[in-house]
């Protein structure tokens, strides 16, 4: 039964990397913390060039995860306009950057111990 939970977490998580690629995200990055964390499963790391791409990214994950995984988040954070945003699924969490915050918040550091399962640039 976890074996196959963790199996349609890993299709979402790949759904909504698909769906950061589709709209123009970059630097995404899909980390499995399993290892490292109780509370999620994966991380799915994406920058975005500007406050309003980061708000369409945040929609567009919403909206794939409810089509194509009938998943809704469980709640979302931050505000384009600071630069940053978290939608979360639950096991999975989308976290999306502008540039400088990313580079701020540095989550790829703190989660160092994390397997990089996907990285695209």
């Amino acid at each position: 039964m976890k074996r196959r939970r963790h199996l349609q977490e890993l299709e979402l998580a790949h759904t909504l990397v698909d769906t950061l690629i589709d709209k123009k995200g970059s630097n995404i990055v899909l980390l499995d913390i399993t290892e490292q964390a109780v509370f999620t499963d994966y991380f799915i790391l994406c920058s975005g060039d500007n406050k309003r791409l980061l708000n369409a990214l945040a929609e567009d994950v919403v909206e794939a995860a409810r089509e194509k995984a009938e998943r809704r988040p469980r709640g979302s954070e931050g505000d384009p306009a600071e630069g940053w945003m978290l939608v979360d699924f639950g096991d999975v969490i989308v976290h999306l950057f502008t540039p400088e915050e990313r580079s701020y918040y540095n989550l790829e550091e703190l989660w160092s111990d994390a397997r990089v399962m996907i990285r695209v640039q």
